[in-house]
């Protein structure tokens, strides 16, 4: 369940990948596709996947238990081909790592 809240310590990754208008819905299909196999991987908590108006970019608002968590997905042999492939059909591919500072909503 995607948690949203400052008070809920998780590590979130917002992975930006800027792309080819003709790759974005490839580049999409494939991170959805890697999110099945991150949903097997200890501590995944959640991926939600973006997809800009004018095709040129792919945004993942991934959320893990912890960094250690995170870290360790980086040994997973499948996780690591999907993180590949991805930044293959991306321009530019720029992630950031982040703590919730805040969240509004009605």
């Amino acid at each position: 369940m995607v948690t949203i809240q400052p008070e809920k310590k998780v590590f979130t990754l917002v992975n930006m990948f800027e792309v080819s208008p003709d790759k974005q819905q490839q580049l999409l299909d494939m991170l959805v596709e890697a999110s099945q196999t991150m949903k097997q991987i200890p501590g995944f908590i959640s991926a939600n996947l973006h997809k800009s108006y004018d095709g040129k970019y792919v945004v993942n608002y991934a959320q893990w238990r912890s960094q250690q968590d995170y870290d360790a997905m980086q040994d997973n042999a499948q996780a690591t081909q999907h993180m590949k492939v991805a930044a293959g059909l991306a321009q530019s591919y720029n992630p950031i790592f982040c703590d919730v500072a805040e969240s509004v909503s009605v």
